[in-house]
C-alpha cells in the first residue's frame, strides 16, 4: 500500500515524488541530490528506501547495487561523489553505517532474501568498518581521513543515527542467519553514552537534528524521549511553517520537520507528528520535487530554488510512518529493531556483555 497523510501527501502525490527521484538516478545507479549535483551515501540510502516504499523497487536494487560497486576494500564510502568521481574523500562513520538501515528496510518490503544476502557482505564489511571507531566509552568518532588518521570529536546526530543503523545491522544479521551480538552490544554502548554523557559530543547545539534524533535512532524513548522533544520545541519549530534547520536563523528545512515528525510519530505523539508533516506542504512543486528551505517571513527558498533528492525521500518516509503503509513503516518506530534500552551503570554493561 502506498501512503498518505491527509492534508501533506496523497498516494497519488507519493508516486509523483518518488518519480522524481527515480528521474534523478544516474545509468550507475547514483541518485544526486539534484541535476548536476553530488551524492553522499546516506542520502542516496534514504532515496532508495523512498523508492521502495513507492514500489520502485527496481531503481531502488540498482541505487544499492551502485553503492555495492563503488564500496572501498575496507568497508566504507567517500563522503561525497560526482558522477564522474569522487567530490570529497573524507570517510564518515555515520554515512558508512546507514547502508544496514537501507538493505534492512529493503528487505521489510520485498522480502527479496537472495537480494539480502548478495548485499550482506557490503553491510557486514561497513558495519565492522564503523565499529573500528567506537571508543571505549562507547561514542563513535564521526570520521577518518583517507590516510587512516581518525577526527577527534563524535558527533551526537551522527551517532544517534548509527544506533539505528547497527540495530538494523543485527536484525538483518539474523535474516541471513549470521547474528552478530557484539554488534548489538556496541548499539547499546552508544545508546548508553547518548542518553547519559552528552558531554562525549562536540557541541552543535544550534542544529536542529541535535536535538530530535537521538529520539528518531531510539536511543531515547518513554519519559526520556518526550522530555527532549519537549525540551526544544520553542527553539525549533515555527509553528505552522516547520522546522528550523538551525536555531538562530527563520530557514525551515522539509527534511529536518519531516524527519522531526518521524521522531514524535516514535515518541507516540501521532498527532503532532501528523501536523509537522502538514507543514511541509509549502515546499511541494508541481512536479512532485521538494524544496530544500524556506525562509521566512518573505518565503523565498534557500538556497534558491533547490530541490533536493534527500528532501523529496524524507518527505514519503515520514508519510509512510504516520500512515503506517508499508510493510516497512514500523522501522523508524523501533518495530523489527532489537532494543538498546540505555544501561544505568557499567555493572549493567558488563553483565550484556557476559550475556
Amino acid at each position: 500500500m502506498i501512503p498518505a497523510v491527509d492534508g501533506a501527501i496523497s498516494a497519488d502525490e507519493v508516486r509523483q515524488t518518488a518519480r522524481s527521484i527515480a528521474a534523478l538516478q544516474l545509468p550507475s545507479g547514483m541518485i544526486p541530490w539534484f541535476p548536476g549535483g553530488h551524492c553522499d551515501p546516506w542520502n542516496h540510502v534514504e532515496t532508495a528506501m523512498a523508492l521502495d516504499v513507492a514500489g520502485l523497487h527496481d531503481e531502488a536494487e540498482r541505487a544499492y547495487r551502485w553503492l555495492a560497486d563503488v564500496q572501498r576494500p575496507d568497508g566504507s564510502w567517500h563522503s561525497y561523489y560526482l558522477g564522474d568521481g569522487i567530490e570529497d574523500a573524507k570517510l564518515d562513520t555515520n554515512v558508512v553505517a546507514y547502508v544496514a538501515a537501507g538493505v534492512y528496510h529493503h528487505w521489510l518490503i520485498t522480502g527479496d532474501l537472495a537480494f539480502t544476502r548478495r548485499m550482506w557482505p557490503v553491510v557486514e564489511r561497513a558495519v565492522d568498518w564503523v565499529l573500528e571507531l567506537q571508543t571505549p566509552r562507547g561514542e563513535i568518532i564521526w570520521a577518518r581521513h583517507v590516510d587512516g588518521k581518525p577526527w577527534s570529536y563524535a558527533l551526537l546526530t551522527g551517532s544517534s543515527s548509527i544506533c539505528h543503523s547497527l540495530r538494523c545491522a543485527v536484525a538483518l544479521a539474523e535474516v541471513v542467519g549470521d547474528e552478530r551480538p557484539e554488534w548489538e552490544l556496541a548499539a547499546v554502548n552508544l545508546a548508553n553514552v547518548i542518553a547519559y554523557h552528552p558531554d562525549a559530543f562536540a557541541p552543535k547545539h544550534r542544529w536542529a537534528m541535535d536535538w530530535y534524533y537521538p529520539v528518531l535512532g531510539g536511543a531515547l524513548t518513554g519519559e526520556a524521549a518526550d522530555a527532549r522533544l519537549a525540551s526544544q520545541w520553542g527553539t525549533f519549530v515555527m509553528p505552522g511553517l516547520g522546522v528550523r534547520c538551525v536555531s538562530n536563523e527563520p530557514w525551515v528545512t522539509a527534511a529536518e520537520t519531516a524527519e522531526c515528525s518521524m521522531s514524535f510519530a516514535a515518541a507516540g505523539d501521532l498527532s503532532t507528528a501528523t501536523a509537522l508533516l502538514q507543514w511541509t506542504r509549502p515546499h511541494r512543486c508541481d512536479d512532485g520535487a521538494y524544496l530544500t528551505g524556506l525562509v521566512h517571513p518573505e518565503r523565498s527558498s534557500f538556497p534558491e530554488g533547490e530541490r533536493t533528492a534527500y528532501t523529496a525521500a524524507a518527505i514519503i518516509l515520514a508519510a509512510d510512518t504516520i500512515s503506517r503503509a508499508s510493510a516497512a513503516s514500523g522501522l523508524f518506530l523501533g518495530e523489527h529493531l532489537p532494543a538498546v534500552t540505555p544501561a544505568e551503570s557499567l555493572d549493567e554493561l558488563d553483565e550484556l556483555g557476559r550475556d
